[in-house]
């Protein structure tokens, strides 16, 4: 056995979004969300399950505080609401809303955990998507206006801002595939919404340069991995197809003004195109300080014509897989960081999102989740490849510090280090939040 050694200013730490963990939907003035909506919409979650109530973090924020600080967490990921600080979306700001993240951030502070917060995580203002929801150009505006009242509030205390989480998954999952908030199931609505929201981050970017707002911002895509199941040329020109269309399309306008053409191409085979304004591309190319990747899997992909609206098939077989039924694809976290350096430069990267699905009763007191544990073990190994090869990792979050309503699955997938009892909303470490504990105090891993 060896050990491999992470930096000494390496920030290790886990996340959370705000639907997920806080509940108190109508509490102290908080509008509603497309996720108040689609939860309660019958046959779009499992169980019936709601955000409601969820881990109850509106309330307990000495406890998760708590947790993180017995942890060792040097930074903890969250996201605001946006209808709890504009609860219409635009005019009227809740004070209540922004005290509640104010003494979260202050909290987190005194415990010597830098705060990283995340502007937006999918919850939009219902009276927005009423009104056309990203579909509608003016809904960018009024995001930039809401994250300058966020701005403006916790600048000197807040130093790590992301303007959007995973955008293809505001895109295409929940606009073509439907399987999240709003629910539209429209390609050209979803490449719509995945321009508006691109047009978004870099307007709010801008904003926060002319604002002056100290430390740094940048954005957290989600990234995937697909290898070609054969050195067949069809297998191989989909899989680059399946990167593209999934990685390039919200990398490249952001770190190099442009979508990627092949992908352009083969959505305007498909009858579907972009629609770009005078100066859109200018505006999302805004220099950012530093790019958050969420990583999670990857799998094999053939040619299949007529499968999909890329001609693809996955090929999963041969993966184990967690109980989320998603390949585990370490090879493929290392892959992604590296192909991002030798596309994009070395810009500096957080891992804002990385873990894992595994269900564990709690026995005798305890959580056994060692399925988990060596799931963790895997990524960090690769994640070290990757900063052994040159990549700029900053830093590492767990997703997530605890158990949560996890969408469109409700509370009955767990990605936490922490269980949570949603009957008495009991909080219990589990094994891997000990393991990564230790792995956070050493900053070494052994392999």
């Amino acid at each position: 056995m060896g050990t491999i050694q992470f930096p000494k200013d390496f920030l290790w730490g886990t996340a959370t979004a705000a639907y997920q963990i806080e509940g108190a939907y109508n509490e102290d003035g908080r509008g509603l969300s497309i996720w108040d909506t689609f939860s309660k919409t019958p046959g779009k979650v499992l169980f019936g399950h709601t955000g409601d109530v969820a881990c109850d973090s509106y309330h307990r924020i000495d406890d998760d505080v708590r947790l993180l600080k017995e942890l060792g967490a040097r930074v903890y990921r969250f996201s605001i609401a946006w209808p709890r600080i504009i609860p219409q979306g635009t005019g009227a700001v809740n004070e209540a809303g922004l005290a509640y993240y104010e003494e979260l951030v202050d909290k987190l502070l005194a415990n010597g955990i830098e705060p990283f917060v995340t502007l937006y995580h999918w919850d939009l203002p219902q009276t927005l998507q009423d009104q056309g929801g990203w579909e509608n150009r003016s809904t960018i505006d009024a995001f930039v206006n809401y994250s300058e009242v966020v701005f403006n509030r916790l600048n000197g205390k807040v130093k790590k801002w992301l303007t959007l989480n995973e955008p293809w998954c505001i895109s295409i999952l929940s606009n073509y595939i439907g399987a999240h908030a709003p629910g539209k199931q429209d390609m050209q609505a979803a490449l719509d919404v995945a321009h508006h929201i691109l047009v978004a981050h870099g307007k709010t970017v801008k904003r926060f340069r002319e604002l002056g707002i100290e430390g740094e911002i940048g954005y957290a895509p989600n990234t995937e991995w697909r290898e070609p199941y054969s050195s067949n040329e069809d297998d191989i020109r989909t899989a680059l197809l399946r990167n593209a269309s999934f990685n390039q399309w919200f990398l490249s306008p952001v770190l190099k003004g442009e979508y990627p053409q092949e992908v352009v191409e083969w959505y305007a085979s498909k009858g579907f195109n972009v629609k770009i304004e005078a100066g859109d591309m200018e505006i999302i190319n805004q220099p950012i300080d530093f790019l958050g990747i969420n990583y999670y899997t990857g799998s094999l992909v053939r040619y299949a014509p007529g499968n999909d609206i890329y001609d693809s098939q996955e090929i999963s077989s041969g993966y184990e897989k967690t109980d989320f039924d998603w390949n585990i694809y370490a090879e493929g976290f290392y892959r992604v960081l590296t192909w991002i350096t030798s596309e994009y430069g070395a810009l500096p990267i957080y891992i804002t999102e990385n873990g894992a699905c595994y269900e564990a009763d709690k026995v005798d007191g305890k959580v056994r989740d060692n399925n988990r544990i060596q799931f963790l073990h895997k990524h960090v190994l690769a994640l070290h490849r990757a900063l052994e090869s040159g990549v700029n990792l900053k830093g590492y979050m767990v997703w997530s510090l605890m158990d949560n309503f996890e969408w469109a699955f409700g509370y009955s997938k767990p990605f936490g280090l922490v269980h949570i009892d949603f009957d008495t909303l009991e909080r219990t470490p589990k094994s891997s939040y000990y393991w990564y504990k230790n792995v956070i105090a050493s900053g070494w891993l052994e392999v």
